[in-house]
């Protein structure tokens, strides 16, 4: 086997030829793993399935490079029924070549571990995908880099457009902090390599000295991602007074799970000053570092957090407030340059939190040296309404000189839609004049829809031309399949005529 470092050197080959109007041929290989950290393994179980069916939407590009074909690898067949929606997307007289240039390679198992391991233990499929490559340039797209996905890489003889597997805890919380001020970006007051409740007392000491208005923090373990390994801590008494002593002793033992000391003192982790302010955001951007080094912004976005402490990613929007949009362009493509200087390829992002007290204060908290949950909605777009992300102004001009907006999510959530066919989910939105249209460049395309047999679960990408619109478009969707599953349910209950 080829070592990695020879392989990614015919990156830059291949990379070149996927861009729109390209007709040599060559092989896109989407491997969408999501190799994460044990506590988020267990937090997703078998939605780890239909996420990777979220990657479906990389289909739509081949409608603007007709020298591409893409291997979709995945641990189940998302159904011919989803290739054809996505494929009827595109104009039709590119329907018939897309279709003709998608590729589905599953290894037929559901456990909830990354597709990469599975691919690793199947031969068989290995050989199935060096059979459609066969010799052509060809490239693998990955979620993120581990072991298992360099492995793969190796397997295969591809080049990875990614970050390499052993630049992986640059992603990490403590490591990103020291990124972001090596770059000059500012960061909330905090701590790293924190690993047990000594040194939490010690961070909230410091930062409740440094900002005596301080009203908690949040501590976070540093390899994790999505919001889940963040804990929010309160440091005030009732009285508005700083908790500290033998009393902020016994907060922690109070506040801080056994379990999560453990996975603490195993990985390390970061504390920071719970940032607010009388208005308060949590953008991201989005960046692309091309195996050359150059470095891109190509959007950025207002992330939507759920959960009891509002640190869980549950979707986004396109894009971020005007007010600081470019603020986030510039701190982000600053990080990326770093990173690039140390190996970083592909796909990252930078997360913020923005808070206003008078004016607009940006503090980076976050890298992610992978895709995520603004990935396919971005794809989405780009392939659906080519055009540009301008830094400058935070917008999304269309190649006629308009521009787009979105919202997204990934978590439409109804347990009855368990009964609910992906099929009619689509004719749903169809039915009720909401679906993507070509011809507007603005409508609805649903995601993930293999979720719905799993939990119900479902997601969608609204593409319009301003926010206000996009949010309607979106909350029509969601009625418009609550109608339908509310008819699905009851004719289970009711049972036949």
């Amino acid at each position: 086997m080829e070592p990695l470092h020879e392989l990614h050197s015919r990156l830059g080959r291949v990379w070149a030829l996927n861009r729109p109007g390209c007709a040599t041929e060559h092989v896109v290989v989407v491997l969408p793993s999501l190799n994460m950290s044990p506590t988020l393994l267990r937090h997703y179980g078998l939605r780890l399935l239909a996420l990777e069916h979220r990657y479906l939407t990389e289909m739509l590009m081949l409608a603007r490079i007709p020298g591409c074909e893409l291997v979709f690898v995945c641990s189940e067949h998302p159904g011919a029924g989803l290739l054809e929606y996505y494929a009827s997307l595109v104009p039709p007289a590119v329907q018939a070549s897309v279709r003709a240039r998608v590729h589905v390679v599953s290894v037929d198992e559901r456990s909830a571990r990354p597709v990469a391991e599975k691919l690793l233990e199947s031969p068989r499929t290995l050989s199935r995908i060096s059979e459609i490559v066969a010799g052509r340039p060809a490239m693998i797209e990955p979620w993120n880099v581990m072991g298992a996905e360099a492995a793969v890489a190796q397997r295969l003889g591809l080049p990875m457009n990614g970050t390499p597997a052993d630049l992986w805890p640059l992603g990490f919380k403590s490591a990103g902090r020291r990124i972001f001020r090596g770059s000059g970006v500012p960061v909330p007051l905090g701590s790293e390599d924190v690993r047990n409740l000594d040194d939490i007392a010690e961070a909230i000491t410091t930062i409740s000295g440094a900002h005596p208005r301080a009203r908690g923090v949040v501590i976070k373990h540093d390899n994790s991602g999505a919001g889940e390994g963040n804990l929010v801590v309160g440091i005030r008494d009732s009285h508005g007074r700083a908790i500290s002593g033998g009393v902020l002793q016994h907060l922690l033992d109070e506040a801080v799970p056994e379990w999560y000391r453990l996975d603490l003192a195993a990985g390390g982790g970061v504390v920071e000053e719970l940032v607010s302010g009388s208005s308060f955001t949590s953008p991201s951007a989005q960046v692309d570092v091309a195996p050359d080094g150059a470095v891109e912004v190509v959007a950025t976005h207002e992330q939507v957090l759920s959960g009891d402490s509002s640190q869980v990613y549950a979707g986004c929007t396109f894009p971020a407030n005007p007010d600081y949009s470019a603020a986030l362009a510039s701190h982000a493509a600053a990080v990326g340059r770093r990173l690039a200087e140390l190996g970083a390829r592909g796909r990252l992002s930078v997360d913020f939190v923005a808070v206003k007290d008078g004016c607009w204060d940006v503090r980076a908290i976050e890298v992610n040296l992978r895709k995520g949950g603004t990935t396919h909605p971005l794809t989405t777009l780009r392939n659906l309404v080519p055009g540009h992300y301008e830094p400058g102004t935070g917008t999304w001009m269309a190649e006629d000189g308009t521009s787009r907006c979105y919202s997204a999510t990934d978590n439409l959530l109804d347990p009855t839609w368990m009964r609910l066919r992906p099929e009619a989910a689509i004719e749903a939105v169809a039915s009720a004049g909401l679906a993507f249209d070509g011809t507007t460049g603005t409508g609805v395309v649903l995601h993930m829809l293999s979720g719905l047999a799993i939990d119900g679960r479902c997601g969608l990408t609204a593409i319009a031309h301003t926010p206000e619109e996009a949010h309607r478009l979106a909350q029509d969707a969601q009625e418009a399949i609550a109608v339908e599953g509310e008819r699905a349910q009851g004719s289970v209950v009711g049972g036949p005529a």
